[in-house]
């Protein structure tokens, strides 16, 4: 009532004197200059929302060692979205790891990778699948802060609670120079899976002769010193990885990479948690 000045001029003295009570005096006195400011603050209200935009945008830096680091998960999927019928058993979320606690980055007990290599990952399981077995997943994506706990974690000497289950033979100084640690990670660049396989017959995890993420030689692909069931069902699980583009590593019986991965020089640095992905 008070802006519009026509109506303003025609207004009682007891009116005004309401209204300058309730507080509006100050609107009546300078209409066009109160219009100016609402829409000052919305044009301020649609430059902060854009910079907020702007802040939510994918972004790439370069680390400090050289490495090139990203936060854009757009090519990133849910494992279990593309492979129904995986098991997921995310060690890194729980606290029965090398390290014994939950891992940094690890919010949520899920398992990602890149569209290219999930996609390759599933015709690994239809294959498996017709010999009686599912896919189990212990890790896949990596985000990089999770490495940099492991890095943190290697270089405290004191911190040995589990020893006796993932490194009984080695002792915490060697675990760089042997390469059981290092500062950045394939599993980091989103191609690379730790999986076993899971006996649809028996339902029990097939014996590997050797337990995921154990340090030493007992868990290189060829080692010789398990049983020849334990080593032919190493070979089942390899065979049907290496059909489908992925290539193993000599020292994990777990661990496989997508030959042709899509970010061969790119470490991904988003959490794992549903929201990474937009869900």
């Amino acid at each position: 009532m008070i802006r519009n000045r026509a109506l303003a001029a025609a207004a009682s003295l007891a009116v005004c004197v309401c209204m300058l009570l309730a507080g509006c005096g100050q609107a009546a006195d300078a209409p066009a200059e109160t219009d100016n400011t609402a829409a000052t603050t919305v044009e301020e209200q649609t430059a902060e929302e854009g910079t907020e935009e702007a802040a939510a945008e994918p972004t790439t830096a370069m680390s400090e060692d050289g490495v090139l680091l990203s936060n854009d998960a757009s090519d990133f999927v849910e494992i279990t979205d593309v492979v129904p019928d995986a098991i997921l058993e995310i060690r890194y979320f729980s606290t029965y790891n090398f390290v014994g606690k939950r891992i940094d980055g690890y919010e949520e007990p899920l398992a990602f990778l890149t569209k290219e290599a999930a996609r390759a990952l599933k015709k690994v399981s239809k294959d498996l699948k017709k010999q009686g077995y599912r896919l189990k997943i212990y890790d896949a994506y990596r985000p990089q802060k999770a490495v940099t706990n492991f890095v943190e974690w290697a270089k405290d000497a004191d911190d040995t609670k589990m020893k006796a289950y993932f490194y009984p033979e080695l002792d915490k100084d060697v675990l760089f120079p042997q390469g059981y640690i290092a500062a950045h990670s394939g599993h980091s660049r989103g191609s690379t899976v730790d999986l076993t396989l899971f006996d649809m017959e028996t339902e029990k995890e097939l014996d590997m002769g050797g337990t995921f993420d154990y340090f030493g030689e007992q868990s290189h692909p060829d080692y010789k010193g398990i049983t020849k069931k334990q080593y032919k069902n190493r070979m089942i699980l390899r065979k049907a990885m290496l059909k489908h583009g992925f290539n193993p590593l000599p020292e994990e019986w777990w661990h496989f990479t997508l030959a042709d991965e899509p970010y061969p020089d790119t470490y991904f640095t988003f959490p794992v948690n549903s929201k990474s992905l937009g869900k």
